[in-house]
């Protein structure tokens, strides 16, 4: 047991490693011809401690930053071991323009193409001169003229694998069904989660329409628990604490609830059966707002706890650098490693929520209007 004890916290030593050689590589890449005023504000002694403290924070938020290449750790010689994306950008001036990012040597490098001088600073592309002068405000945000960004990033890569992925696995496992009514292959380990989302989500919250509103709910599902888990390795593929990402899921969610409603659907919205007129034009104003705040919850949610959960585990990891002693070698390593199996639960977890919360408001666009004395319907 001691052994396994070991073996685990040396392989959580060993990914904190490779963090720390990231970051360093990842701080020495502002260019010094940025602005001559940031030069002035960086204070003339600055202890070791705090220039690691610094050194830790810009790397958790580069960490948490979309990229143009592909990084799956870097060497302590700055050699960046992954493999480029394609870049297309679109400049006003001069056009759309087409590389792959192997070409910017991960912001360091000027790019001249079609007369126009690009540097890539904090992952997003400026347009500057030929010495690649990144201009500074007091804030320390880039004023550059930007460009349109079309570039095929990891967070847009691990989108594209996932649904790759998906058609695969599913479409392996629909073609089995065909033979065999028995689950074979992927089918036995995801049957049980595919009865689990009908039977216990879509019924019990949609009703007797479920079924056209059980595609998406599988996709929904399983979508963002691959990404989720993809989220756990160690090569920062944050996918879903991407708040682009979480919000086109719930603008997903939000069309679909209002192109499938019903006549009752929208006479609660805009005239709330039952009540007096003047309350009625009160209530108006108020479901309006909650239409669309349904949704935003749904991104905010899903977003945040992602977010979290990368920002509390890679500060865990910053804080053996910080304190260098045996007991933060020891104790955040197995913090690191506790919170890891946390992050997998919420994974999981985050995933049904997002899916059980769609269903709750599909069924509340599909709810049927019952008068009194009626008996109330039982939905199956």
């Amino acid at each position: 047991m001691l052994k396994r004890v070991v073996l685990v916290l040396g392989f959580l030593s060993t990914f904190s490693t490779s963090f720390a050689q990231h970051d360093a590589v990842v701080v020495s890449e502002t260019p010094v011809a940025t602005a001559p005023a940031q030069a002035a504000e960086v204070p003339a002694a600055v202890t070791e401690k705090d220039k690691i403290k610094k050194e830790n924070k810009d790397f958790i938020t580069h960490h948490l930053l979309d990229a143009h290449s592909f990084d799956i750790m870097v060497t302590k010689e700055g050699k960046h071991i992954g493999f480029p994306l394609p870049v297309i950008f679109y400049d006003s001036a001069n056009g759309l323009h087409t590389m792959m990012s192997s070409a910017f040597h991960h912001g360091e490098e000027v790019v001249e193409s079609k007369g126009g001088y690009y540097k890539l600073f904090h992952e997003k592309i400026y347009k500057t001169d030929a010495s690649g002068t990144i201009n500074l405000d007091e804030h320390q945000h880039a004023t550059n003229e930007k460009v349109m960004d079309f570039s095929i990033t990891k967070t847009v890569l691990m989108v594209v694998v996932t649904a790759l992925l998906m058609i695969f696995i599913f479409g392996g496992i629909a073609k089995s069904y065909k033979n065999s009514l028995v689950p074979t292959g992927a089918g036995k380990i995801l049957e049980p989660l595919i009865l689990f989302i009908r039977d216990d989500i879509a019924k019990p919250n949609i009703g007797a329409k479920y079924q056209k509103y059980m595609s998406y709910l599988l996709t929904i599902f399983f979508f963002i628990l691959f990404l989720n888990v993809f989220g756990l390795l160690p090569f920062g593929i944050n996918v879903t604490g991407n708040i682009a990402i979480t919000a086109a899921l719930a603008i997903f969610t939000f069309l679909i609830t209002q192109f499938t409603a019903n006549k009752n659907y929208w006479q609660h919205i805009f005239w709330m059966p039952g009540l007096p007129l003047p309350m009625k034009i009160v209530m108006m104003p108020i479901e309006i707002i909650g239409m669309f705040i349904k949704p935003f919850a749904l991104l905010i949610r899903l977003f945040a706890n992602m977010t979290a959960g990368h920002i509390v585990i890679m500060s865990l990891i910053a804080m053996i650098y910080v304190f260098k002693n045996v007991i933060a070698g020891v104790a955040f390593p197995f913090l690191t490693f506790v919170l890891y199996l946390l992050e997998i639960l919420v994974a999981f977890l985050q995933a049904y929520i997002f899916t059980m919360l769609s269903a709750v408001y599909f069924g509340m666009a599909n709810e049927e209007h019952h008068h009194e004395g009626e008996e109330g319907v039982v939905h199956h």
